[in-house]
């Protein structure tokens, strides 16, 4: 990956997940793979622990369960995060849908289409997804899917 790659996909990363979160998804750049389209543009970015984003036509990224674990580690809570107790665990854990009768809090912050991190009340990461519902509403409602889940970590 040219220099320039990696500055803009840092660059990307911080302007979707705020400062700190193209550090946190890129660390160690010699490591990381990335994939290109037919016409050169970056698609997939992977590492050792595996797939960190894939990076979309409309230049936002689109977390793997290995960048969603980058980000949760840098980030403190609730920063992206949506948490659930222990009766949902385990189908999201399976990659099912968050449903917002089972949220327990979510980052405020969040809105419709952002990349979320659904994880366990005890802090562990379930699973990541893209936001159905605004962050400040996921706990209010009792019906409706609060984060459309893209891999849990059974997956």
């Amino acid at each position: 990956m040219s220099n320039d790659e990696f500055c803009g996909l840092r660059r990307a990363a911080d302007y979707q997940f705020g400062g700190g979160g193209g550090t946190a998804l890129f660390a160690g750049a010699d490591a990381l793979d990335v994939t290109h389209t037919s016409s050169g543009r970056p698609r997939q970015v992977h590492a050792t622990d595996g797939r960190i984003a894939t990076y979309g036509d409309d230049g936002r990224f689109r977390l793997g369960l290995a960048g969603g674990s980058r980000l949760l580690d840098a980030f403190d809570g609730p920063r992206h995060r949506v948490v659930v107790g222990d009766e949902s665990e385990p189908f999201i854990r399976e990659g099912r849908n968050a449903f917002a009768k089972f949220v327990q809090s979510a980052d405020s912050a969040l809105r419709p289409g952002d990349e979320a991190l659904v994880v366990h009340e005890d802090g562990y990461l379930l699973a990541v997804g893209r936001a159905e519902l605004p962050g400040s509403g996921m706990d209010d409602f009792e019906t409706g899917m609060a984060v459309k889940v893209r891999q849990g970590a059974e997956n």
